[in-house]
């Protein structure tokens, strides 16, 4: 059966599932193998949940004339998003980078949809997998279209951008994230120029951050639109930001105060006032929407709890995104300053020289008192009066139970496998 006529069939159901848990009445179901499970085996299920379709690749699932037997569902996946997006041909936004893909695309999202039908990535489905099923969220009535897209290895950003055919893109930044998959730094930026490539070849349009110096160099040959806070020749200029601890920015004679907390969220909200400028969205309902947009899922709350206010910004952490959320911290005018900071994964041969340089940020920083917890943040310990080490999270939770604090303000960071956001129970 070939892609036009999978297509065609996929517009008679009402949304992708690849999860049997998730199934939805005249749904379509994929059926994908990972490493310890085969969803093949669910065909029946889904169609006896109300599946109108299903896709396999193995041909003992057969059942009948609803089983729309490839072979590769995963790849079938993928030929249909890239067909579906040709098919319905809507603009298209792509975005990428080391810190902040989820944070930004959010916000562009919120102002977008202030004029224009938009639907974006959901959460961080922004893989093989996520990318393809985000496309197929879209609909003729979908005005444009937002897609994140995520990578830790060469290749992948390339991969996805052949997918979703993207008509606009937007690198976040650079920095020290997947060093492991990557090989380094020079490794991410490369990877993730990988967007930039596409774009050139396709004479699409970058948006770019001319106070970026890598992403003004890696864009001078390409069409687009940026933004600066001190670039004179920029198309859209940012004023005064300040951060304590909410980002407030003056945009065109605008305050507009968000509820993102640290400096670091600036440009992620830049990005979004910029992306807003360029489809004519007005600056009153840039302003709503970004003021308006409230983070969760651990990225950059603030949250009260028995007294203290705590930054939870626990959803994931690489070297770059510590040493923003610490600057920033360090320079919060506030009394009873405690950080808690988990290991950072996938950062191969340089793990432990970048945990150690962490920790050199708050050696000197004696108002802080800091909780490092995991092994490379151990294997890096010291001895201070205002740093403890733990080697793991059940180590540093019986140590709090005990000491609980009060009136105070907590910076809780760490990688995703790290789950700090456990630490909340315990305050």
């Amino acid at each position: 059966m070939n892609i036009n006529t999978i297509h065609s069939l996929f517009l008679e159901c009402t949304k992708v599932s690849i999860d049997t848990r998730k199934i939805e009445k005249d749904c379509l179901f994929v059926a994908l193998k990972g490493d310890n499970f085969d969803a093949n085996t669910f065909a029946k299920e889904a169609l006896d949940k109300g599946a109108k379709f299903v896709i396999i690749d193995n041909n003992e699932y057969y059942i009948n004339e609803k089983t729309i037997l490839v072979n590769d569902s995963l790849e079938t996946l993928q030929q249909l998003a890239k067909f579906h997006r040709t098919y319905l041909g809507l603009p298209i936004i792509a975005l990428t980078g080391s810190n902040g893909k989820t944070t930004t695309k959010e916000l562009i999202h919120a102002v977008l949809s202030k004029k224009y039908n938009t639907i974006a990535t959901i959460g961080n489905l922004n893989n093989h997998i996520g990318v393809p099923l985000t496309l197929l969220r879209f609909t003729k009535d979908t005005e444009i279209g937002i897609v994140e897209m995520g990578a830790n290895h060469q290749k992948e950003i390339e991969f996805l951008c052949k997918i979703a055919q993207p008509d606009y893109g937007y690198i976040t930044n650079f920095g020290k994230a997947h060093l492991e998959g990557f090989g380094g730094v020079e490794g991410v930026i490369k990877g993730k120029s990988e967007m930039y490539n596409f774009l050139q070849e396709n004479n699409k349009m970058a948006f770019v951050n001319l106070d970026d110096a890598i992403q003004n160099e890696k864009t001078t040959q390409l069409k687009r639109f940026t933004f600066s806070t001190s670039n004179k020749n920029t198309d859209v200029r940012i004023g005064h930001i300040e951060a304590n601890p909410m980002v407030k920015i003056n945009y065109n004679n605008l305050f507009i105060h968000s509820h993102l907390i640290g400096i670091y969220n600036a440009n992620n909200i830049n990005a979004a006032i910029t992306i807003g400028n360029y489809f004519k969205v007005t600056d009153n309902l840039i302003k709503e929407a970004i003021e308006n947009y409230i983070p969760e899922n651990n990225r950059s709350q603030l949250i009260q709890k028995n007294g203290n206010e705590i930054v939870l910004d626990a959803y994931n952490a690489n070297p770059s995104s510590m040493t923003a959320a610490i600057m920033n911290f360090i320079q919060l005018d506030k009394a009873n300053k405690i950080a808690i900071l988990g290991d950072m994964f996938e950062l191969g041969n340089e793990s432990l020289s970048e945990h150690k340089k962490v920790i050199e940020l708050l050696e000197n920083q004696s108002e802080i008192k800091t909780y490092f917890i995991g092994k490379d943040f151990y294997a890096n310990k010291l001895n201070s009066n205002h740093i403890t080490f733990f080697e793991d999270f059940n180590s540093f939770a019986n140590f709090l139970r005990e000491r609980k604090p009060t009136n105070s303000l907590l910076l809780i960071k760490g990688s995703r496998g790290m789950a700090l956001e456990k630490s909340l129970e315990l305050l």
